[in-house]
């Protein structure tokens, strides 16, 4: 797997270190530098980006704000800050940035925080199922739901959910016979009120759910399949009165 990634900073040393950097790493691709944001910005609309390593203290448009504008979502590109200021440290993590690399850095930490980038973009093609055509169910309304898949609405069907899991702005929906889950922008809390509290439930700060696939139980943890979910201290109260059911 091969990531696309421009480097962005008004020093030319600078620029040129990161882009000597990019080039001996066998997994980065670099598509182009650039000496300001906005340069990079026009770049990112007419080119597939993966990953920036962006410059903070910049003229007209600063990395936090080049930031800001890209967004969230899968298919935003992902952003590593290099910068010689660690005061905006706590920025570029409101702004979700993979890694913060503080001037002046070696390859051994520009690997590492490439390796961030590496991580999440196996994940992200690991997790992210095709749309796939369900039959439909005798009662619509309580049978499926639609989640945000890229940029398309999927239809899931509930019977077909395992558990899904919370991971910050995005779910991991495990589903039975699949080969991979599917991997939604939306909140765990979002789908627990969507779900009908009969059949899911939340069990985790990370986790819902389905309780007619659990195979085995205590009022600590579950399992279903060969995923072993512990059950946190503020569920385990609701989750002991099912358990309870069966003991």
């Amino acid at each position: 797997m091969t990531i696309n990634c421009i480097a962005v900073d008004d020093e030319p040393l600078a620029l040129g270190l990161v882009c000597k950097f990019i080039e001996q790493t066998p997994f980065l691709n670099l598509v182009g530098r650039f000496p300001s944001a906005l340069e990079a910005l026009k770049a990112i609309h007419t080119q597939k980006i993966d990953l920036l390593f962006l410059d903070i203290q910049m003229p007209d448009l600063n990395g936090i704000e080049l930031a800001r504008v890209l967004g969230k979502g899968p298919e935003t590109p992902r952003v590593i800050f290099t910068t010689a200021y660690n005061q905006f440290a706590l920025e570029g993590y409101k702004v979700d940035a993979l890694d913060y690399l503080l001037k002046p850095f070696n390859y051994e930490e520009f690997l590492r925080a490439a390796q961030k980038a590496y991580n999440y973009a196996e994940l992200l093609n690991k997790t992210t199922a095709a749309p796939v055509v369900l039959a439909e169910p005798e009662h619509a309304d309580d049978e499926y739901l639609f989640l945000k898949v890229e940029y398309q609405l999927v239809r899931i069907a509930l019977d077909d959910i395992l558990y899904i899991e919370g991971l910050k702005d995005y779910v991991k929906v495990h589903l039975k016979g699949a080969d991979k889950a599917i991997l939604s922008l939306t909140s765990l809390k979002a789908l627990e009120e969507k779900l009908p509290s009969k059949r899911f439930m939340r069990v985790h700060r990370s986790f819902i759910v389905a309780l007619d696939k659990i195979t085995s139980m205590t009022k600590n943890s579950l399992q279903i399949g060969k995923m072993m979910i512990a059950v946190g201290d503020q569920y385990k109260e609701a989750f002991g009165q099912f358990v309870g059911k069966w003991i």
